[in-house]
């Protein structure tokens, strides 16, 4: 209880005490007022003063927390001013209400590595991500919400969009992550890429896109919210572009500026499917362009890809490797001259920054297919680029009192209007070559042949027809048995000679193994563009008893589409058999049984104690080019500290780990088509030019984390589905030389 004299405090005590309240309350005020993130039609403006922004995707569970550190500053080296990254839901909230914020998805560390190198963050929460990246970010058990349909006006989802964006944007609050309370994070992102869908599904999707605004923007950020391919994108959310080019983007308002926040350095890597690279002269162009035409920030889709561990990749088909021939590679190196003439590009357009803020280009001819766009501040900074369209000629031109070589294909930026500083089709940054020199191919490998479940398997359930695969496994393994038996009578006409009928399964996808009475009938598998599939041959069946097992593998779920949820994997049937007696017999609808996943898998093989649960063999009795085999060796590591890849091209498909961590999905099986040939870097980039690997595994080596490998005793485990010859699986070290 407060006695007399504390009441009773003097007119100064009181009056000292108001104005230190006074200036507490003034510095939180300035600090608020001070540190401020907001735009025009020129720029975003941070504390007050245009910037023009270069940014660079760098997604946090693609590389590993120890790899962090100097992927941030080589990006910052290179000339960049901002990291953007996607939120990844169902790393986040693998099962509803809990949440995994660590390892690879410790996003808040992740934030603050960005800030400490003194750059910012654009912050993607989506929460739909796409991304090739499994069930475009969104967790399995969603799909299964009652009455739930994704991305649209609906209640259950944007219920649980809503508390997911809420629990990061109040994560983000909780640590000062927001600029305004002195963070990195300038701007932030809700949904992506929908207007594409929003147009195919209507007004549900017109109502959802200005919920999804109003909510982003009522969570109170502080900072600007974008979205992107989003044309009607509600005020004060700023629309945003992504693609291969963009200097023909307008935003939907006047008072908005240009913005570009997927610039594709390159494309994903499908199985089956050459891997695309784009070549440094042409990126640069775009981005040249891009600012010439007034835009006020790029980012680089990817700026460093990394890797879809374990079986993060969506698709499905989606290779792990996530490289995406970005400036820094799969494994962390600077991929020369990318990197180089990108940090070469980028200074040339920040010597130019005071003209490009202050000002809107004046355009002008130089000829057929050259122009000019020249900006000119009222302080008398002046800055500009020279820009030759054609893509078969180099050309001279006149400008100012001076004349200037341009390149096909090409644009010089000139920052005090005079002087070339910086050609996008010159390349002056070294071309270092990449190499991946093996260290250890010696490995003294053990086997264990995988069991197919038996008719009396305990763990076996029982239902009568077909069921979806996903429904049953929620994606807990790729892998789901579908088995039934089938009786052949005595007096079958094909038992006395011939052929036996043709069993023919029809699936939504993505893989299937066929097994008669527990031997390998036949495999067949989709594609990225089709990822159903038929399996239809002659099988060998007996009088009485079969048993017809159909083991069904998923390869990532789809990352894009409309209303994606509703999308099959499995055997969906119908499933007959075709040359009997009685003609064609359908046995879709009776009794199936079902096992999720593999023996292996159960017995978590991949692990230390796993592994020693069971015999495994080897010298003369190992097993070689045998489906459904796991291996095992233990290997040191080797000395330095390049990074680490293992070369599986003697391998079909399956699974790989290192000490119990999953580096990915391997299918070197999956040979590479389509055509091949010169690059030329002039003229306008798609997916399918510049393309390399036709007639060779989609994906033959990979990325093996050093912060995964100890000094010694490492366990590596590989599943492997089709057969192959795990004696001649290297271990090889990635290096680069100039």
């Amino acid at each position: 209880m407060w006695d007399k004299h504390n009441m009773l405090l003097s007119t100064a005590t009181r009056a000292n005490m108001l104005f230190m309240l006074w200036l507490l309350f003034s510095s939180w005020v300035f600090s608020l007022v001070s540190a401020t993130v907001s735009y025009d039609s020129k720029a975003i403006i941070i504390n007050g003063r245009r910037r023009i922004l270069l940014s660079g995707s760098i997604h946090y569970p693609r590389s590993t927390p120890e790899m962090w550190p100097d992927l941030i500053a080589k990006a910052k080296e290179g000339g960049l001013d901002v990291i953007q990254t996607y939120v990844f839901w169902n790393g986040h909230e693998p099962s509803p209400g809990k949440y995994y914020f660590e390892d690879r998805y410790d996003l808040v560390r992740f934030v603050k590595l960005v800030q400490q190198a003194g750059l910012y963050v654009n912050l993607r929460i989506g929460p739909y991500v796409c991304a090739e990246w499994n069930f475009g970010g969104f967790p399995v058990w969603l799909k299964y919400v009652p009455g739930i349909a994704f991305r649209t006006d609906n209640g259950p989802f944007k219920a649980a969009m809503q508390k997911f964006t809420a629990k990061i944007v109040n994560m983000m609050k909780a640590e000062k992550l927001f600029q305004t309370q002195g963070g990195p994070i300038i701007m932030a992102q809700i949904e992506n890429e929908f207007g594409p869908v929003e147009w195919e599904i209507g007004a549900p999707g017109k109502s959802y896109t200005k919920w999804a605004a109003q909510m982003a923007v009522g969570l109170r950020t502080g900072v600007p919210w974008i979205m992107c391919k989003q044309d009607d994108a509600p005020d004060p959310v700023i629309n945003t572009c992504n693609g291969f080019y963009c200097e023909n983007f307008t935003p939907n308002a006047k008072y908005k500026p240009k913005m570009w926040t997927e610039n594709w350095t390159g494309w994903f890597t499908e199985f089956g499917g050459a891997v695309p690279t784009r070549p440094a002269e042409d990126i640069a162009f775009s981005v040249a362009r891009f600012i010439q035409n007034g835009g006020s920030f790029v980012n680089y889709y990817m700026y460093h890809g990394g890797t879809n561990f374990g079986r993060t990749a969506g698709g499905p088909f989606i290779a792990t490797s996530y490289d995406y021939d970005a400036p820094i590679d799969e494994y962390g190196l600077a991929r020369e001259p990318k990197w180089g003439h990108l940090r070469d590009l980028h200074k040339a357009i920040k010597s130019s920054e005071a003209a490009l803020i202050s000002a809107y280009p004046t355009v002008t001819s130089l000829g057929s297919k050259q122009e000019a766009h020249v900006f000119k501040s009222k302080s008398g900074a002046c800055a500009a680029f020279l820009a030759n369209y054609d893509t078969r000629y180099s050309v001279k031109v006149k400008f100012g009192n001076g004349q200037y070589d341009l390149p096909r294909w090409s644009i010089s930026i000139l920052p005090d209007c005079k002087t070339a500083v910086f050609n996008t089709a010159r390349i002056g940054a070294h071309n270092s070559k990449k190499a991946m020199v093996p260290v250890n191919s010696a490995f003294s490998w053990q086997s264990y042949n995988e069991q197919s479940p038996t008719a009396d398997d305990r763990e076996a359930t029982v239902h009568n027809g077909l069921w979806e695969q996903i429904y049953l496994t929620r994606d807990g393994s790729d892998y789901l048995w579908y088995m039934t038996d089938v009786k052949i009578d005595p007096n079958e006409g094909f038992l006395k000679g011939g052929q036996g009928p043709i069993l023919t399964v029809w699936s939504a996808g993505h893989a299937l193994h066929v097994f008669i009475n527990g031997q390998l009938s036949g495999t067949v598998y989709g594609g990225l563009d089709n990822p159903k599939l038929t399996f239809s041959n002659n099988v060998k069946l007996r009088a009485g008893i079969n048993r017809i097992s159909l083991l069904s593998v998923a390869v990532g779920l789809p990352n894009v589409g409309t209303h994606f949820e509703t999308w099959n994997a499995g055997v969906l049937g119908p499933v007959t058999l075709k040359g009997l007696n009685e003609g064609t017999r359908d046995i879709s609808k009776q009794n199936w049984s079902y096992k999720i996943g593999l023996k292996g898998e159960a017995l978590n093989l991949h692990t230390v104690t796993g592994s020693s649960s069971v015999e495994w063999v080897q010298g003369s009795q190992l097993v070689k080019k045998q489906p459904m085999t796991w291996y095992k060796t233990t290997f040191n590591a080797p000395g330095g500290n390049e990074p680490l890849a293992l070369d599986m091209s003697s391998m079909g498909k399956g699974q790989v780990w290192i000490n119990g961590q999953s580096i990915g999905r391997h299918w070197p099986g999956y040979i590479a088509r389509g055509s091949c040939g010169a690059c030329d870097y002039a003229g306008t980039y798609t997916d399918k030019k510049c393309r390399t690997n036709c007639g060779e595994p989609s994906q033959r080596w990979y990325h093996v984390p050093r912060s995964w490998v100890k000094p010694s005793g490492n366990l590596l485990v590989v599943f492997e589905e089709w057969g192959g010859d795990p004696s001649r699986i290297a271990l090889v070290k990635r290096t680069a030389t100039a």
